[in-house]
């Protein structure tokens, strides 16, 4: 693993940790904890299991799954240790879970100014609205809907400096959005859930977010920007487009 990729595992163990409502370390078991939050409870990402480094046997993962979140209608255990989810794969796939590849993508910010116009930081209120309706339009369920749309509120928590972007439309409509989360004392940040709402989508937006994400990491002091991407969708592609580089891989996993 490169040092790079080291310090994102780092970087995402310690967002969970901290935007977490409940956090069950389990020492018995190395490299592996557990996030909960009772608030959010249909969110996969506030209730699952973590795999941050070697160490546990991954035929164990299910069992302690199950054990630590509770029932739900599916659990999921993500692996950030590259090689750990390789040796988990098999093991996982034969006990009925799903595998979902996840890559990830950094590239420095030195020299990255705001594009004009530029997305701005905003209050989680002033987004709220657009991403509950495309939320809706891809979920039939409300509550879901709600708590995925509001759980955004929990990252708050998860590293030194959070913002939320909107891009807008030159009437003021918000028409695509992401978060961004900086930790200058480590050097990264992540620009995450880059979503452009479906009635704006081919304007360009979803170029000022990123490229504004990029400009107030660079003048935070934060030399690399890193986000992930579905390992066989579009995205990665896009993303690569505009000089990001795969640095390594992490992996998903969902069972019942």
């Amino acid at each position: 693993m490169s040092d790079l990729l080291a310090r994102v595992t780092a970087f995402r163990a310690a967002f969970a940790r901290r935007q977490a409502a409940e956090t069950v370390e389990l020492p018995e078991f190395p490299g592996v904890f557990a996030v909960r939050d009772a608030a959010f409870g249909q969110s996969e990402e506030h209730n699952q299991l973590i795999v941050e480094g070697p160490g546990t046997d991954p035929a164990v993962l299910p069992e302690l799954a199950a054990r630590w979140l509770g029932r739900r209608h599916r659990y999921r255990v993500t692996v950030l240790d590259p090689e750990s989810g390789e040796r988990a794969a098999p093991v996982l796939a034969a006990a009925g879970w799903e595998r979902e590849g996840v890559v990830v993508l950094a590239r420095s910010t030195l020299g990255c100014r705001r594009p004009e116009p530029a997305a701005i930081p905003v209050e989680l209120a002033e987004v709220r609205a657009a991403v509950l309706r495309q939320q809706r339009e891809w979920i039939e369920d409300e509550e879901l809907a709600r708590q995925l749309t509001d759980r955004r509120s929990a990252r708050l928590r998860g590293a030194e400096r959070v913002h939320f972007l909107a891009a807008r439309t030159p009437v003021g409509e918000v028409a695509a959005w992401s978060d961004l989360y900086l930790e200058p004392a480590v050097g990264l940040g992540q620009l995450d859930d880059l979503v452009t709402g479906s009635r704006y989508r081919g304007a360009g937006h979803g170029d000022t977010l990123l490229a504004t994400g990029l400009a107030l990491a660079a003048e935070a002091g934060v030399p690399q920007l890193f986000l992930l991407a579905d390992a066989v969708d579009w995205p990665r592609e896009w993303y690569g487009r505009r000089g990001f580089e795969e640095i390594g891989r992490g992996h998903a996993f969902y069972g019942r």
